[in-house]
């Protein structure tokens, strides 16, 4: 006897209007598609996963972190980022006369 559990699943609005045309077009049930997907996903083999460890490189450079900047701050980064562009392009205007 087989069981049927009932159960709410999220998906994107096109995929399920994709979804519901092809099973009509097959005549068959959503959920009957839905079935044959998630059956025909876990049949299909799983790549191997990468064993052993990653190397990561190593920087050999000096100088670090300029005073005053801290990488845990995003947003501060990203204003001096833009203020870097905005000082280059003042000096491109300045050299353009």
């Amino acid at each position: 006897m087989l069981r049927h559990m009932r159960t709410t699943v999220r998906l994107d609005e096109g995929l399920l209007e994709q979804a519901r045309r092809e099973a009509a077009r097959r005549g068959v049930t959503l959920t009957s598609l839905i079935e044959q997907g998630l059956r025909m996903a876990l049949r299909r083999p799983r790549p191997p996963s990468r064993s052993g460890k990653v190397r990561l490189p190593v920087s050999r450079a000096g100088g670090g972190v300029l005073p005053g900047i801290d990488l845990n701050d995003s947003a501060d980064l990203l204003d001096r980022m833009d203020d870097r562009m905005d000082d280059r392009m003042d000096d491109r205007m300045d050299d353009r006369g």
